[in-house]
């Protein structure tokens, strides 16, 4: 499935978890945002997006990380190629849901958070040093805003304009 950009070839895969019920038309709300993730880092390229449930997370999770248990988000970027293949970003769908019940968060927002979170991954951004959460948290917040969602981390800034 392409993004609508002809350099960019977006593939949405569901394999289960609940994902094809909730939230509606999940795989147009997954390609928005990394077609906007992308956007916003001006990169242009191919990746996949595997909406999965736990099961295939921690799999993934064990056999790649070396970790137990599923996780919310996975980035496998790809070595350098010239087709321009940019890597694979996995969500898990009960981890999802039951993080974004917790943070009164409505599941599409924190659908299109975490892919957009990913495909920056894939792009060469990181949270490892303040300096550089702070970067790829604001280009987050400003992608998520594009799509009309509201800012991930306000809660954690104490900045309670959206929610």
């Amino acid at each position: 499935m392409t993004s609508g950009d002809d350099a960019s070839d977006i593939e949405v895969l569901i394999e289960g978890g609940g994902w094809e019920l909730s939230p509606p038309d999940a795989r147009g709300l997954a390609l928005a945002a990394a077609a906007a993730a992308l956007a916003a880092a001006d990169t242009r390229g191919g990746l996949a997006i595997l909406l999965a449930d736990d099961a295939r997370l921690a799999d993934l999770n064990g056999a790649f990380r070396s970790k137990s248990g599923p996780t919310n988000v996975l980035s496998f970027p790809a070595p350098a190629n010239p087709e321009g293949w940019l890597g694979d970003v996995a969500l898990a769908f009960e981890t999802c849901r039951r993080e974004a019940e917790a943070q009164g968060k409505r599941l599409e927002h924190h659908l299109q958070h975490l892919v957009a979170h990913g495909v920056l991954h894939l792009v060469g951004y990181d949270h490892e040093g303040d300096a550089e959460a702070s970067v790829m948290e604001g280009l987050e917040a400003e992608i998520l805003a594009g799509l009309g969602a509201p800012d991930p981390y306000a809660a954690e800034r104490g900045d309670h304009g959206q929610s």
